[in-house]
């Protein structure tokens, strides 16, 4: 019997914590759902992904306005996926004043944010459950130029002054998609890394850069950050925590992408390479949160880019679906 399309069967709502890192740094977070994060300065807040839906949002807003009365200025997207960024005009209508993305985050909405939207929608009916609320794309207000640190360039780099905390936002690398974004308040270590970086839930590789992935991990670890909030999983502290959460990332999207490349190299089909990856990925994270909604899109990237596509191909909904069915039992 083939299983329920990607999240569909996901219907029950999670537990949700909200929780302080540091003396200005918090971290919701909900059992595997995406999270969000948010650094609370004297005279400003700043929200690093702003959630699916406006309705989601309010309620991490009402968490805010439960122990800050600050201003809310600054949305941070850390990538263009529509579950973390289609809640935010409800931050907008909260008054902030800036939409904040790299350039290949911009340049991502443009080329595909509209068929990630409806795919996303079909994928996780759960999140999407007050869709009619999302007003349409979310577009940044705020574009961070800069080079590419993949090439050896040195990226753009925006510092906030929240009052009474400083926050850098850069993209650090390719991985989770071209064009990351992380959060960085280094007087308190603590890193906000979007999906770059996971723990204990399924990586979602299906846009990404499997390649420079890990280099670009490596990056975030040289900054030895205490606490980091990850793209989804709890929040991890101490610096031995931080680097597990690295580490597991770094196992997935590596053990990923080599049986991707083996796979690719052996001229298997698409679906005779999903049982190939099954063999060295289900004993691992087989048990982990939408481990079996993220693979069938992972394999399909990693044999991709082991076969020579660099750029990830656009997800429709309607490619979702075919795939869906093609790589099934």
């Amino acid at each position: 019997m083939s299983k329920a399309f990607a999240s569909q069967s996901d219907l029950t709502d999670k537990t949700i914590t909200f929780e302080q890192l540091s003396a200005h740094c918090w971290a919701y977070t909900a059992e595997g759902d995406p999270n969000s994060g948010v650094i609370i300065g004297d005279k400003f807040i700043m929200v690093s992904d702003a959630t699916a839906t406006p309705v989601m949002a309010q309620d991490l807003i009402a968490r805010i306005r439960a122990i800050s009365d600050k201003p809310i200025k600054y949305v941070l997207l850390t990538h263009y996926h529509a579950v973390r960024v289609l809640g935010a005009s409800a931050y907008l209508a909260e008054g902030a004043t800036e939409v904040i993305a790299s350039q290949g985050t911009y340049e991502l909405i443009v080329e595909r944010g509209a068929q990630d939207m409806q795919s996303e929608m079909e994928r996780f009916p759960r999140l999407f459950r007050n869709a009619e609320s999302v007003p349409g794309l979310t577009w940044p207000t705020l574009v961070i130029a800069g080079g590419d640190p993949a090439k050896g360039e040195p990226p753009g780099k925006l510092v906030l002054d929240l009052g009474g905390v400083k926050v850098q936002v850069w993209h650090p690398g390719p991985g989770h998609t071209r064009g990351d974004t992380v959060a960085w308040v280094e007087e308190e270590k603590v890193l906000f890394s979007g999906d770059l970086v996971e723990y204990n839930a399924g990586v979602y590789t299906g846009d990404a850069q499997l390649e420079e992935w890990p280099a670009t991990l490596e990056a975030l670890r040289a900054l030895q950050a205490l606490a980091i909030v990850p793209g989804r999983g709890e929040a991890m502290k101490g610096a031995a925590n931080v680097n597990k959460a690295i580490d597991y990332t770094k196992r997935w999207v590596e053990t990923l992408y080599q049986a991707g490349k083996e796979a690719a190299a052996a001229g298997m089909s698409l679906k005779a390479a999903m049982a190939h990856t099954r063999k060295s990925m289900d004993p691992v994270f087989g048990q982990v949160f939408i481990y079996e909604h993220c693979l069938p899109f992972d394999v399909s990237r990693a044999f991709d880019e082991a076969s020579g596509i660099k750029n990830p191909r656009i997800w429709t909904a309607a490619r979702d679906q075919e795939m869906w069915a093609a790589l099934q039992s």
